[in-house]
């Protein structure tokens, strides 16, 4: 194994300050609603920066940039989408999801939130619920696992299998420790990061490609379409694209961190630090793939890597511009991208598996010590099985991230819109949604249905499934009482 010294050095410091916040937050840690919610103790920074930092995953500095070195800034309409669907997301359901989760029986997770929002007693919607996370959510967690495999393979010449174990070792490590208080505080730093990592690396690779000039002609050379936002796409190609935007709406560990913020009043102010962020960030990853073009075009004989492996362009980027340093703490960048995530996602499995099985139907009397350590023993077992599907070495970091990222957002995005907006939506027309949003997904994806994103149809078939069924039936006083309450706390405190 070829090591770089000041590379290694740098990723186990990061690792290592990593596993000490999750020591930190270990102590603050007393029962099962710190370990899945932080006790929802949440300032306006921690909440923007843990979204955001939750959110983009091994694909920001990964897939995505990958797609733009390949095809030019055709490509980005997925960030246009993605920051629409954020803004949207904070500015319609933030808010209101923290207070009626507040107002639905105190709910820590979303299975709890829909089964207290529609009253549901049979348990057949937290049920439903919970199985589309632990299905979409695992496949979720083995992109993250994958982006860490090919970091650790490219940076230190491991095998694929060594490096699978490698990149999740310490996400694993803190997660199970220090719970969500663990994965919003590391959240912080890594997004503190991946913005550092994002704004520097385009800045450079312009300088050394000759300036701002230079480097257009140098990409308008080697294709003059990779300006073209058009290019090599439809109407309905640039529709899927922008449908990234909707999956905002369900993605449950997005939204466990509007439920743990300390107050609506903190939403505001977060969103305006996520939103700017956010758009700095998905900027710097367009720019690092579309200034890569003119870098590699011009440097041939160091674009074999990138070449084998599009996806790989910010990591050779880093590599070959920067001191070893730097660059080990560029590369870091990446892994707090995929550490973020991953270990989100793991404890929105855990919490599932905990909070919507073991405690609802198993043990009801189980003690919080109980729970937690069930928690941190799903998480080493949704851990192992996504590592076992991320195996592939052909796997690639984006296609298993949208196939996720649709299944939540027709699943759960429109049940979540509409549940926060619309008093008269029921018990049934929540479960029809979630239904018709999933398995629309399925089935679009597996006919590959006219070229369009299985998230689109999926979220206008559940929005129209929710709507119909509702309409069939009619909300009981106490759902009513319960939206009119938490409605009333949302607009005194916004």
């Amino acid at each position: 194994m070829s090591v770089s010294n000041p590379t290694l050095i740098t990723f186990v410091i990061y690792i290592a300050a990593m596993v000490l916040i999750g020591f930190m937050a270990y102590r603050s840690t007393n029962n099962l609603s710190d370990y899945i919610l932080g006790g929802r103790s949440l300032g306006s920074v921690v909440t923007a920066l843990s979204a955001g930092a939750s959110d983009m995953s091994g694909w920001l500095l990964m897939g995505l940039p990958g797609a733009i070195y390949m095809s030019g800034l055709s490509e980005s309409w997925i960030a246009i989408g993605l920051i629409v669907g954020a803004y949207l997301n904070w500015l319609f359901v933030a808010g209101r999801l923290r207070v009626q989760t507040e107002h639905n029986g105190d709910a820590l997770t979303l299975p709890d939130y829909f089964s207290s929002r529609f009253e549901d007693k049979s348990g057949l919607l937290r049920i439903i619920s919970a199985v589309v996370i632990l299905v979409f959510f695992t496949i979720y967690c083995a992109s993250g696992i994958v982006a860490g495999a090919r970091l650790f393979e490219s940076t230190f010449g491991m095998s694929y299998e060594t490096a699978l174990w490698a990149g999740a070792a310490a996400t694993i490590a803190y997660t199970f420790v220090g719970g969500f208080l663990a994965v919003s505080w590391t959240d912080t730093v890594q997004a503190t990061l991946m913005i550092f990592a994002l704004l520097l690396t385009p800045i450079i690779v312009l300088l050394a490609t000759g300036g701002i000039d230079t480097t257009f002609l140098a990409i308008e050379a080697q294709d003059p379409s990779n300006f073209d936002m058009l290019k090599n796409t439809t109407f309905i190609g640039v529709i899927s694209l922008m449908g990234w935007g909707l999956g905002y709406f369900g993605q449950p560990h997005i939204l466990a961190r509007f439920m743990a913020a300390d107050s609506v009043k903190s939403i505001a102010n977060a969103r305006r630090i996520s939103m700017t962020w956010m758009i700095l960030c998905l900027g710097g990853t367009v720019a690092v793939g579309f200034f890569g073009i003119a870098y590699f075009s011009a440097n041939p004989a160091l674009a074999l890597p990138v070449s084998e492996n599009h996806e790989r362009v910010f990591i050779e980027l880093a590599k070959i511009l920067f001191n070893p340093w730097v660059a080990g703490v560029l590369l870091s960048a990446i892994l707090a991208a995929v550490m973020s995530t991953l270990s989100c996602q793991l404890l929105v499995c855990s919490s599932a598996l905990t909070e919507d099985f073991y405690k609802t139907f198993l043990r009801k009397s189980a003690s919080q010590v109980e729970l937690v350590w069930v928690g941190r023993a799903m998480v080493l077992l949704v851990a192992l099985i996504a590592i076992a599907l991320a195996a592939n070495p052909q796997n690639r970091v984006l296609g298993l991230v949208s196939y996720a990222w649709a299944g939540f957002g027709a699943a759960f995005g429109p049940v979540v819109l509409i549940s926060v907006i619309w008093k008269n939506m029921t018990r049934n027309g929540a479960l029809a949604g979630i239904l018709v949003g999933a398995i629309t997904v399925i089935v679009w994806k597996h006919f590959e249905l006219l070229g369009l994103y299985e998230i689109i149809p999926g979220f206008i078939f559940a929005s129209l499934a929710i709507y119909i069924v509702s309409k069939m039936g009619a909300p009981t006083s106490g759902m009513l009482s319960r939206f009119a309450a938490a409605e009333k706390d949302f607009r005194l405190n916004q």
